[in-house]
């Protein structure tokens, strides 16, 4: 094995050396200012997509706002498209989709003006990649499609072939694996065609991920090994490590794990080397699984709390969960039931976000059935009137007749068909509206109603800026305790109760629930709608949440029931607001202001309601209210804040 890692650290400095040198050069020619626009922007894009795009987004993208400068100081737009899709790629690495798609749609816009057909093909590509990320198969499809007539009728090969390698992923996705084996032999057949490595090697590993799924594990290794000697020939560091990561899969499938274990600390070295954090956290959570699975807890704690730490410094929620899960699993075997609780709820707090995933999937499904609903009820239509006009022809034909039985049966099987059809048309037009109806309010249920109008109008809904807004947060002090004396039904019915009765406090005092964590729950006064009463609507709703509470409290004690007591906390300030992601939408708020209303929350005392100076200030003159001033209380992270208990004033 050291062998092996020796030649893997001469492959790794020989590509480096190689690739600074290319860096050094092309940064060169980008400084020297006697060369052609199109010579400097195309070597600042190869030294940034070489050098940074994957192995520090963030610092790419300072380089690419140069770029994106340049481009508008020289008025050289085919700058700014470069730069379109070099901050897309970079978002996508940061796993922020929504900006990621942003910028992709700017640069297809731009060439679809330009009639830039090449350029037009390789952002459908982007552009259908974010949707297949999102769950937007139908949307995705259709770009790939598009992308690859494009590049058929230009005789692109290669864009053909990635095409077809795109169209075959979708496939994959929704465990299609016939389809999507066409799709990857299609671009295999064309990549060894042309004579295009990477083409070959990217399908062959496809190939062998469809053959893996499906258990035919001796085929998908001949493919995997196959895919990793092209990448190996080609100094394609990304593409081995991945490569490297699937064939210790195999053997992990196999029962095989001591290969497997080779293959993936192989893996995650070659991602160290490179500095890419994506391989890098994924690979340390796929070395702790293994351990967990292997039944060496300890090792596995080790490897999913770096995995942890990482997901959450490039926030990728499913690597967060992944390594969750691990360490609650870890812990649990250990008995460190404390540990484990720890980790079970913050799993449920990702899985929490996680959840619009589904829903957004459940709706475009919906959306697809009444389509499908739609046509079905234009043909049978379609088939009413032809039958109708047929059924003309033949009473003109025997309105001579003198058979008036005849007749008259004629007209009550007709007349019974025109009612059957007229049914049929009415209840499919009846199931079209009720499934409209449980679309729009599972999405109302999701989201503000403007929000929702927008979204549907647009497509998207833009992130606005609000200069007053209220964040109330709750918490019940000592759930871990109490949920021990509960069973898990009993703890869900009490925490239900009590939310149940607080989404009814927000529809009375026009205030935006936004999301529960766990036993916390968190809304917001002042939006999507600002108004003037939002402060102390805020203020009026939680008193009557604490007010609710306390009397539960009183009713539970009384029948030596178990109950919670709360603290709750208001801070009045700024904030941004707008729909968190695609592929988990929800609406959700930004900013400053909301740390400080969780500080209120945790600084708080079990009872009252706890409000930050801000809120005060514009509160102090109503006279509904009395305050008992707290002085400065220290607040984690925030140091020393004027803090006031708030009240009903009894008249």
């Amino acid at each position: 094995m050291k062998k092996l890692y020796l030649m893997q650290l001469v492959m790794v400095v020989a590509i480096a050396a190689k690739a600074q040198g290319n860096s050094d050069s092309l940064y060169s020619i980008w400084e020297d200012e006697t060369k052609a626009d199109s010579i400097r922007v195309l070597a600042y894009y190869d030294y940034i997509w070489g050098g940074f795009l994957f192995s520090d987004p963030d610092s790419a993208l300072v380089l690419i706002a140069d770029l994106d400068n340049y481009s508008k100081n020289k008025n050289y737009p085919l700058a700014s498209v470069n730069a379109y899709n070099l901050y897309g790629i970079a978002h996508h690495l940061k796993g922020n989709s929504s900006l990621a798609l942003q910028f992709f749609k700017k640069r297809l816009a731009y060439s679809e003006k330009e009639g830039e057909k090449l350029l037009v093909a390789g952002a459908l590509n982007n552009v259908g990649m974010i949707y297949d990320e999102q769950g937007q198969y139908a949307s995705a499809l259709d770009c790939y499609r598009r992308s690859h007539t494009i590049y058929e009728d230009l005789g692109d090969k290669k864009g053909q072939a990635m095409g077809f390698n795109k169209m075959g992923t979708i496939y994959q996705i929704q465990k299609n694996f016939p389809s999507a084996l066409k799709y990857y032999q299609l671009s295999l057949a064309l990549g060894e065609e042309t004579g295009d490595k990477k083409i070959i090697a990217i399908s062959l590993n496809n190939i062998g991920i469809c053959y893996h799924a499906q258990e035919e594990f001796l085929e998908a290794l001949k493919c995997y090994q196959k895919s990793l000697s092209i990448k190996e020939e080609m100094g394609d560091l990304r593409g081995v490590a991945l490569t490297l990561s699937n064939i210790g899969n195999i053997y992990e499938s196999q029962g095989k794990p001591m290969l497997a274990l080779e293959y993936y600390e192989k893996s995650l070295f070659l991602f160290e080397e490179m500095g890419f954090k994506k391989g890098i956290g994924s690979g340390l959570n796929t070395l702790g699984l293994h351990y967990q699975n292997q039944g060496d807890a300890l090792q596995a704690i080790k490897y999913c709390l770096r995995g942890l730490a990482l997901a959450e410094e490039i926030d990728r929620l499913s690597d967060q969960k992944t390594a969750c899960n691990c360490l609650y699993k870890s812990y649990k075997d250990l008995g460190n039931n404390a540990k484990a609780l720890h980790y079970i709820e913050k799993l449920s707090v990702i899985e929490d976000s996680l959840q619009f995933e589904e829903t957004s999937k459940r709706l475009e499904q919906m959306e697809f059935a009444k389509i499908v609903l739609q046509d079905s009820v234009a043909r049978a239509e379609e088939v009413r009137l032809i039958e109708e006009a047929h059924q003309e022809e033949v009473r003109e034909k025997n309105r001579t007749s003198t058979l008036l039985a005849g007749s008259v049966i004629f007209v009550l099987l007709f007349a019974g068909f025109i009612y059957s059809r007229l049914r049929f048309t009415k209840k499919a037009k009846a199931d079209i509206e009720k499934e409209k109806d449980r679309s729009e309010k599972l999405l109302l249920n999701i989201l503000p109603s403007d929000i929702a109008a927008e979204l549907k109008e647009k497509g998207r809904a833009e992130a606005r800026d609000f200069d007053k807004v209220s964040i109330l947060f709750t918490d019940f002090k000592g759930f871990t305790a109490a949920s021990e004396n509960l069973s898990a039904q009993a703890l869900v019915s009490e925490i239900n109760t009590c939310f149940e009765v607080f989404d009814g406090l927000m529809e009375k005092y026009k205030i935006e629930k936004i999301k529960t964590i766990g036993d916390a729950y968190m809304a917001a006064g002042g939006i999507p709608k600002p108004s003037d009463d939002s402060v102390k609507n805020t203020v009026l709703a939680a008193l009557e949440m604490q007010a609710f509470i306390s009397q539960r409290k009183l009713d539970l004690e009384s029948q030596g029931k178990a109950f919670f007591e709360m603290r709750l906390g208001i801070h009045t300030g700024p904030v941004v607001a707008g729909i968190v992601g695609v592929k988990k939408f929800a609406y959700d708020i930004w900013g400053d202001t909301v740390n400080t209303a969780s500080r209120m929350e945790s600084s708080g005392a079990v009872g009252q309601v706890n409000i930050s100076q801000s809120t005060y200030l514009i509160l102090k003159d109503d006279s509904d209210f009395k305050f008992e001033s707290r002085g400065k209380i220290e607040a984690k992270g925030k140091g020393e804040i004027e803090m006031y208990f708030v009240s009903k004033r009894e008249l």
